[in-house]
């Protein structure tokens, strides 16, 4: 099944004075804050994207979002709607690097050292050899 390119979900940004101003997501129970608005609806789209790639690669379900009109926000909080974009999420996870521990002999890792190899360049050249890509 072809996973969505937007999801879209309503939040709960509330104000308090001296205070960042705390984001909810109601549907997925999931919190964060800003300094500011535009620091709010940046973390507010950072985790809803976190989370949405959470959830579909662990293969949970993905909970429908509440209507923005449903809804119930006190005197110091607004609902908003928070987009986000899968295909950038989902391709910067695909090539996030992982670290890998390697042996070597020391006499080897020794005269690597002295050359100035770049361990991680040199493993991955060798092994998209071996692969043929």
């Amino acid at each position: 099944m072809k996973k969505p390119d937007y999801y879209l979900y309503p939040a709960v940004f509330k104000y308090s004075e001296n205070e960042d101003i705390a984001i909810l997501f109601p549907d997925l129970d999931v919190a964060t804050s800003g300094e500011n608005e535009i620091d709010a609806l940046k973390s507010a789209r950072e985790l809803l994207g976190i989370t949405m790639f959470g959830l579909e690669e662990d293969g949970d379900p993905i909970p429908a979002p509440s209507s923005i009109a449903d809804l119930k926000c006190e005197e110091a909080e607004r609902s908003v709607l928070v987009d986000v974009y899968m295909p950038s999420i989902r391709l910067a996870n695909v090539n996030k690097s992982v670290n890998r521990t390697v042996t070597l002999p020391a006499w080897l890792n020794a005269l690597a050292i002295e050359h100035n190899i770049n361990f991680s360049h040199l493993l991955q050249s060798a092994i998209k050899q071996q692969l043929n890509i």
